[in-house]
C-alpha cells in the first residue's frame, strides 16, 4: 500500500502544470475617466505573461518620442535575444533589423526575441531594462507590479495585478496614440515576414474591439487587456487566468458588454498624467553625473555702457578674436572639474558670431545690466526652464553650469540667465519652445535636478 501510495504522490508530483487552473482576476474601467466599473481579485499579484510586453512597447514608444533610438536604428541582435524560446520572430544572432520591425513583432506576434531585442537596445541588457520598467511602472501608480524580463515569460518575482495592467492599457491608448493602431492589426510587415496578431479572434469576432494584448504562460493561465470602442463610450477590460483562449475570449467579450451597459453613452475624458520621463537612470550614473565646481564663471564681456560709440565690424571681430581664446580656455577647465571628456583635437569649436553681440550707441539708454552666461539669441522661442533659486550670484551661475554639461544635448544654444528678484537669484535656461522646454525639464527630472517651465512673461 505504502509504493502505491508513494507511487501516486510522485505521479501526480509531475502532474503537467497546464493541468493546474492558474487564479483568475478581472478588472474593467472606463477609459474615459478611469472609472471602475467592476473587479474581482483586482490586487491580487499575478504572472502576467506577455502583457508583460505592453510596458516593453510603452517604453519603447517613450525612448523614440525623447530622441534616444529613432524607428529607423538598425539593432544588433545579441545571443541573449536570438535564443529566446517561442513565440518568435526568429531572429538570428548577430542580424540587423530596423527598431520599427522589433516593435511591430511585440506588438502583434508578442514575440520573445523581439521584446528582449528591445530591451538590450535601450538599456544595454535585459536586467537593465526590467528595471527601467518598474520605475516607469511605479510612475504610472503601477504600485504592485515588478518586471523580471522584457517578454513575460514566468520568472521568479516577475508579477503583477489586473488593475495595474489595466491602468498600463490606458496610458498606451492615451499616452501614444499615434502607435495604438498597431495593436488592432491583424497581421503587419516584422521586416522579415509578416507575423499574424495573436488577439486576431476577439478583434474579428468583437464589434468594436482594436486591442489591446494577449498572453499565456502555463503559471499566468490565458491572459488579455482588451479595449473596444462604440460611439463615445470605450471600455478597458483585463482577465487573467483564463483556462483557454477560447474561454478567456468569452469572457472577455462579458466583460466588454457589461461595461457598456454601465458606463453612461457621455462622459468627459479624463486622459491618465504621462508619467515623468526616468530614461535609463542610473545606468550611466557615473558618466552622466556633473560633480565639482567650476574654477570661474565663464561670461563674455559686459554690454556696452552708456556713452559708448557704436561697435563697428572691425572692433567687434578684434574683440572676438582676443576674447576667444579666453573663453575657450575656461570652458576646458570647467569642464576638467566637471569630469567631462574634453573633446579631442579637430572638433570644430564654436566662434563668437558677430550679430549675437549688442550694438548700442550713445543715444540709445542704458538696458538694465544682467549677467550671462552665454551668447545666444533667443530666435523668437519664448519658454524657458528655472533650476532653482539660490542666496547669491555665483551659487546661481555655477548650477547652471553644472547643469548645461550635464545635459548637454538638450541645452545646447539655450541662454543662462541669473535673474535677480526679491528673494533670491533664479537660474534659467532661456530662449526655447515650449515643446524643447518640456523635453529639458523632464529629461533634467530623470537626473535628480528639480526644474519648472516658464513660459512668455
Amino acid at each position: 500500500m505504502g509504493v502505491f501510495l508513494a507511487a501516486f504522490l510522485l505521479l501526480f508530483s509531475f502532474a503537467p502544470a497546464q493541468g493546474i487552473a492558474a487564479p483568475y482576476a478581472a478588472m474593467v474601467i472606463d477609459a474615459r475617466t478611469g472609472e471602475v466599473l467592476h473587479s474581482r481579485n483586482a490586487d491580487t499579484r499575478l504572472h502576467p505573461a506577455s502583457l508583460t510586453k505592453m510596458m516593453t512597447l510603452y517604453i519603447a514608444f517613450e525612448a523614440v518620442r525623447n530622441g534616444e533610438i529613432t524607428l529607423d536604428t538598425q539593432v544588433t541582435i545579441t545571443k541573449k535575444a536570438s535564443s529566446e524560446p517561442p513565440s518568435k520572430l526568429g531572429l538570428r544572432s548577430g542580424q540587423k533589423i530596423a527598431f520599427r520591425y522589433l516593435i511591430r513583432a511585440a506588438a502583434v506576434k508578442s514575440a520573445n526575441d523581439a521584446a528582449t531585442a528591445i530591451g538590450v537596445a535601450l538599456s544595454g541588457s535585459e536586467a537593465a531594462f526590467a528595471r527601467r520598467m518598474t520605475r516607469t511602472a511605479k510612475a504610472m501608480g503601477m504600485s504592485r507590479t515588478t518586471f523580471k524580463n522584457a517578454h513575460g515569460l514566468t520568472e521568479a518575482g516577475h508579477l503583477s495585478t489586473a488593475r495595474d495592467m489595466t491602468t498600463l492599457g490606458r496610458h498606451l491608448l492615451y499616452d501614444y496614440p499615434q502607435y495604438y493602431n498597431l495593436f488592432s492589426r491583424q497581421s503587419t510587415n516584422a521586416g522579415i515576414k509578416t507575423v499574424p496578431n495573436t488577439n486576431r479572434r476577439l478583434l474579428a469576432a468583437y464589434r468594436g474591439a482594436d486591442g489591446i494584448k494577449t498572453g499565456y504562460t502555463r503559471a499566468a493561465g490565458f491572459n488579455l487587456v482588451a479595449s473596444a470602442k462604440r460611439k463615445d463610450e470605450r471600455i478597458i477590460a483585463t482577465v487573467f487566468g483564463g483556462k483557454s483562449g477560447a474561454s478567456r475570449n468569452a469572457k472577455v467579450a462579458e466583460l466588454l458588454d457589461m461595461g457598456f451597459r454601465r458606463a453612461p453613452s457621455r462622459a468627459p475624458i479624463r486622459k491618465p498624467a504621462r508619467p515623468a520621463y526616468a530614461g535609463n537612470a542610473g545606468l550611466n550614473a557615473k558618466v552622466a553625473s556633473v560633480s565639482g565646481a567650476p574654477t570661474r564663471s565663464l561670461r563674455p564681456v559686459l554690454r556696452p555702457q552708456r556713452g559708448s560709440t557704436v561697435l563697428v565690424a572691425n572692433n567687434v571681430a578684434a574683440t572676438a578674436a582676443k576674447n576667444d581664446a579666453r573663453i575657450q580656455d575656461g570652458i576646458a577647465a570647467a569642464i576638467a572639474s566637471a569630469g567631462v571628456e574634453t573633446p579631442t583635437e579637430g572638433t570644430t569649436r564654436p566662434t563668437v558670431r558677430t550679430d549675437d553681440l549688442v550694438l548700442a550707441s550713445a543715444e540709445q539708454p542704458e538696458p538694465e545690466q544682467e549677467i550671462v552666461t552665454r551668447l545666444s539669441t533667443s530666435g523668437g522661442h519664448l519658454w524657458g526652464v528655472n533650476v532653482g533659486r539660490y542666496t547669491t550670484r555665483y551659487e546661481a551661475e555655477k548650477v547652471l553650469l553644472k547643469t548645461a554639461l550635464s545635459e548637454m544635448t538638450t541645452l545646447e544654444g539655450t541662454l543662462r540667465k541669473v535673474n535677480q528678484n526679491s528673494r533670491g537669484f533664479d537660474a534659467t535656461f532661456q530662449g526655447m519652445t515650449r515643446e524643447q522646454a518640456d523635453l529639458a525639464c523632464r529629461r533634467l527630472q530623470a537626473r535628480n535636478v528639480t526644474c519648472f517651465m516658464i513660459g512668455p512673461s
